[in-house]
């Protein structure tokens, strides 16, 4: 085995033991060109670090030479395919259980001293959400399925120490420190608070991997997930791609670890979520620019907000033609870690009886015979309209009693001074590719194919 990390020496080449020498003589020249390649074009600021988890992850996989050289000299779009998976509500609304049902009374349970003065994150969108890819930690890599969440800016996974008490824990990939050469103890403590339940853990360092590149990343290792909603993910973690001023502790988020080597050619990234439900991969998240073959036309593009999130002011909301809500402007949150539009529910309640739906235990229904009658909901962005039609807004699933068509807007209360709030999740990204500038601080949207 190589070396532990505390003794890679910072000058020398030759870095694995004597015993190693005999059996990786046949590499070892292209080795040294490859360190010495590393060495004059990256600008990594913890250059030891990197590249010898470089080294010695994709020693091990046999593909050392075409990786490393890809992830330091390329400026080529990295890509992370998207897998579409049934959402937690949909998963309990199979099970006859009403999420809504679940989470009040996992309220009602709830020990307020567990919030330790903290604001919960009304984080419950991943209730909703459906696009998952996959990153490895470690080396040799620990694969993992992970939200890439544009409303926050942590990774955290489950850890092999999960308490026997988690059961959520249990249920989905665990990271393992004591099989990875690369992993660094750090050990401070780690909560993030949502709404209905926490993640509690503490935090460790190793190489991660997203699209091919590898960073040293601080991330947690959840020892402890809420049984709901985690228990029914079919995700093991979160990869928040926010800025670094909404991370937990102050921790460099992975993207901007990403953005330090200077691996990409824009430092944007972009998400492309297909409509074809038998369509695979089921979406793409695309590291460094867009894809010209996921949109037509043009990028429209507004900057954000405030610097430091991904929201954009919005003029309006209307509905086939009548302005309905938000005609003085309002805040639109860009989310990909919901599947959802919500908005606030006094007006989401109106728009709803506009359109005729019914509230019942699992969410707003409306008679499928008349979906083809809806109108199309816009939203008035940057001096454009994006409209949403019926196909767009309405899910459609056939069941055994019959066929069910689910309104995919919810009604969510932001109090001040951070609301009220309108969150455009993937069924608006769905019908428009969104590029996440960060350079410019601004937010892009083109019309999806």
């Amino acid at each position: 085995m190589p070396p532990a990390q505390s003794e890679w020496p910072t000058g020398e080449r030759t870095w694995y033991k004597k015993e190693w020498r005999d059996q990786a003589a046949f590499i070892h020249s292209d080795l040294i060109k490859t360190w010495d390649f590393i060495r004059k074009t990256t600008r990594i600021t913890e250059f030891r670090e990197v590249t010898m988890a470089q080294l010695t992850n994709y020693w091990m996989c046999g593909c050392f030479l075409v990786l490393s050289l890809t992830a330091t000299s390329s400026h080529a779009l990295r890509r992370i395919g998207l897998k579409k998976m049934p959402s937690i509500r949909e998963t309990l609304r199979e099970m006859g259980v009403s999420a809504e049902q679940v989470l009040t009374e996992l309220a009602q349970r709830s020990d307020e001293d567990t919030n330790n003065g903290t604001v919960p994150t009304p984080l419950t969108n991943y209730l909703d959400t459906q696009y998952y890819g996959e990153i490895s930690i470690g080396s040799p890599a620990q694969m993992f399925n992970v939200v890439f969440d544009t409303g926050s800016a942590n990774l955290w996974v489950p850890s092999q120490s999960c308490s026997p008490f988690s059961t959520a824990c249990f249920t989905h990939n665990r990271y393992d420190a004591s099989k990875s050469r690369t992993h660094i103890e750090n050990g401070t403590g780690f909560s993030i608070q949502y709404a209905a339940g926490n993640v509690r853990g503490f935090l460790s360092e190793d190489v991660v991997v997203v699209g091919g590149i590898p960073v040293v990343q601080v991330f947690a290792e959840a020892t402890a997930l809420s049984a709901m909603p985690f228990i029914f993910a079919k995700f093991d973690g979160v990869l928040g791609m926010g800025y670094p001023n909404v991370a937990i502790d102050g921790i460099t988020p992975v993207f901007d670890r990403i953005m330090s080597q200077h691996v990409l050619k824009e430092e944007v990234f972009s998400v492309y979520y297909s409509r074809d439900p038998k369509h695979s991969p089921g979406g793409e998240l695309v590291l460094g620019g867009t894809d010209p073959n996921y949109y037509t036309g043009n990028f429209n593009y507004m900057g954000t907000k405030e610097t430091g999130k991904w929201e954009v002011t919005m003029k309006g909301v209307s509905v086939g033609m009548d302005m309905m809500f938000c005609a003085e402007g309002c805040t639109a949150v860009i989310d990909t870690g919901s599947s959802y539009i919500t908005g606030p529910a006094s007006s989401v309640s109106v728009l709803m009886k506009t359109i005729g739906a019914q509230l019942d235990e699992s969410g707003y229904k409306v008679n499928c015979d008349t979906v083809k009658t809806l109108p199309s909901v816009t939203f008035h962005l940057g001096g454009q309209e994006y409209s949403l039609t019926q196909e767009d807004y309405i899910l459609w699933q056939s069941q055994i009693e019959g066929d069910v068509c689910t309104v995919t807007f919810r009604g969510l209360d932001v109090p001040p001074p951070t609301g009220p709030i309108w969150i455009l999740g993937a069924n608006f990204i769905a019908r428009y590719y969104t590029e996440f500038d960060r350079r410019n601080n601004r937010i892009g949207f083109a019309a999806a194919v």
